[in-house]
């Protein structure tokens, strides 16, 4: 084999091993520490933070979402206070936080106390605009456990307060797929943060203790 080849051979070989050796820290950073508890166990906090996860043709909540907001009706019926529903609403024909607000009033949660965050395209923006932009210093985030690490460690170093509920009342089919994906996810919100990264958008600030209703 030409030198030149085997250089390039060893580099390819050396980019995959520390690309590896690299994921596999920042998954490790990330998991560590989490905070993820059943909703008895959940400790009352101001705001209950539940991330958007696609929505139907039809508006209605995907399954995996639905599960997300009946977590969150079961830990605002034991202990109250208000909900940010983030998700993507980068089209018109696509808005995930108005869905999710539509899904909880019909099961009964007061329309004032249910805040929308439009501009939650990933979890890193959700958890960076709800401390950024909505002044969110202690909260409970809602979503599958597979997720959860990846939030609680943004939130840790966005300065929130956090514990996370795991929504999973069903078997998802593309699960595996999720998790495979989350591996990736992780290692790049570790490199999210150490470069620096701003949400998207962020705006006037939003106080969560005024009405829901002015952020439809």
């Amino acid at each position: 084999m030409p030198p030149a080849r085997r250089r390039r051979r060893r580099l390819v070989l050396a980019a995959f091993v520390g690309a590896a050796l690299y994921m596999t820290i920042a998954n490790a950073v990330v998991c560590r520490g989490a905070r993820v508890v059943p909703v008895a166990e959940a400790a009352p906090a101001p705001v209950i933070v539940v991330l958007g996860a696609g929505i139907r043709p039809d508006g209605s909540p995907s399954d995996i979402l639905a599960d997300r907001l009946d977590t969150a009706l079961e830990l605002h019926r034991r202990s109250g206070g208000r909900i940010l529903c983030s998700g993507d609403h980068g089209r018109d024909q696509h808005d995930e936080p108005l869905a999710m607000a539509r899904y909880l009033e019909a099961h009964g949660v007061p329309p004032e106390v249910i805040f929308l965050d439009h501009a939650g395209f990933d979890s890193f923006n959700t958890v960076s605009r709800a401390r950024r932009v909505f002044g969110v210093t202690r909260a409970v985030f809602v979503s599958q456990a597979y997720h959860l690490p990846r939030v609680l460690w943004t939130a840790k170093e966005e300065g929130i307060e956090a514990e996370g509920v795991a929504s999973d009342r069903h078997t998802y089919p593309a699960m595996r797929w999720y998790q495979a994906r989350e591996v990736v996810s992780r290692s790049k919100v570790v490199l999210d943060v150490v470069v620096g990264r701003e949400p998207r958008f962020l705006g006037a600030a939003v106080s969560l203790q005024g009405d829901g209703r002015s952020t439809r």
